[in-house]
């Protein structure tokens, strides 16, 4: 028997509900997205749907669906994905690295069922996610490549670029500071509205690299509570946390020499990292970050458009849309989304390894 529907939503109207045959899968869900969505049991489903569960017999049967004639493969993540839709317009798919597969019938629920109950949360809130981020794009929104912290006011500042432009680093060094909340450090929903632009989180684990944690002053803290028994997100290399838990300081790094991070679940922010969460804004101002260890904090006013590389693209996502949950017309809303946060003062960043330097730097661009 089905548990209690874990309903979703984030503000807007647009709900999502999953249902599993384990309650450790949708309080996994709760915790991970109950501080910026509504997250809560309720006695009807709203809105989408997402059924996981813990079923190997399930999973034996769609493992051997998924390898029928006319099946094909891709990278889901970082694991290779096997799919193929039947006569019927269903959609079978399997990860059998992850030992997850998954059954979607257009219009109907998406299901995931696995072997173990923490790969099934993993990829139940993935699903949900993307379940919602449809609704939202079919209602006008747009989702960037960007961060975003908001004071208690809701006033809201982005910073935009490329992966590793210093999205995060000043999204965190702002809320470090105490006059900002974090909405998101990697991706963020917007869209125009009288009262200016709406700014909306994306939920999910954020990475924080040693010299980071280091230089805030975070470092102890961090090695302490996984000491204590505390866990990082499951997506963290686990000689990451070994070298928190043995204090050795210097970044892990991967077969192409870049930094495998410590990944921390939503809750660790606010409980572990003192660093408070917003569930929404509204765009005032605009930053666009880059990182340069060689320089020191610098600041002009200016900098470049957004534009459409700052959209996230289905296409270019790590997650494949393989299920074909997203619209593919969302043109309209994204041009009028770059419109909108064009009209805002911005300013391009030079952020060095010179913490106190970027966080005096970026207190005086966000109050001028």
């Amino acid at each position: 028997m089905l548990n209690p529907y874990l309903v979703m939503g984030c503000g807007t109207g647009d709900f999502v509900t999953v249902t599993s045959n384990r309650r450790g899968v949708t309080d996994w869900l709760r915790r991970y997205f109950g501080l910026w969505w509504y997250a809560k049991t309720e006695a009807e489903p709203y809105g989408n749907r997402v059924h996981a569960d813990v079923n190997t017999s399930a999973l034996a049967e769609l493992t051997e669906a998924a390898a029928a004639p006319g099946c094909q493969s891709t990278l889901y993540g970082a694991t290779p994905i096997t799919h193929r839709t039947t006569p019927t317009g269903d959609i079978i798919a399997v990860q059998r690295s992850a030992q997850l597969a998954y059954r979607y019938t257009p219009g109907g629920p998406l299901r995931v069922v696995g072997a173990d109950p923490l790969p099934v949360a993993r990829a139940a809130a993935r699903l949900a996610r993307e379940r919602l981020r449809a609704s939202l794009l079919s209602s006008g929104w747009s989702l960037l490549h960007a961060s975003a912290v908001a004071d208690w006011n809701g006033d809201a500042v982005l910073a935009l670029g490329p992966d590793g432009a210093g999205k995060a680093t000043t999204a965190l060094t702002l809320t470090h500071s105490g006059a900002w909340d974090l909405i998101s450090t990697s991706r963020l929903f917007v869209m125009p509205a009288r009262e200016g632009v709406r700014v909306l989180p994306w939920p999910a684990s954020t990475a924080i690299g040693v010299g980071y944690l280091q230089a805030a002053g975070l470092y102890e803290s961090v090695a302490w509570q996984l000491q204590r028994g505390a866990e990082l997100h499951p997506a963290t290399d686990p000689r990451v946390s070994r070298a928190l838990l043995d204090r050795r300081r210097l970044p892990v790094r991967d077969a192409l020499g870049r930094e495998a991070k410590p990944r921390f679940h939503p809750r660790m922010l606010p409980e572990h990292l003192a660093l408070p969460i917003k569930a929404r804004g509204r765009a005032m101002r605009l930053l666009f970050p880059t990182l340069d260890p060689d320089r020191g904090p610098d600041a002009h006013q200016g900098g470049r458009l957004v534009g459409m590389d700052d959209v996230v693209q289905p296409g270019r996502d790590r997650y494949p849309d393989i299920f074909g949950l997203l619209p593919t017309d969302t043109i309209a809303a994204d041009d009028l989304a770059i419109l909108a946060l064009n009209r805002l003062p911005r300013h391009a960043l030079t952020l060095g390894h010179d913490f106190p330097g970027n966080q005096e730097l970026l207190t005086k661009v966000t109050t001028a």
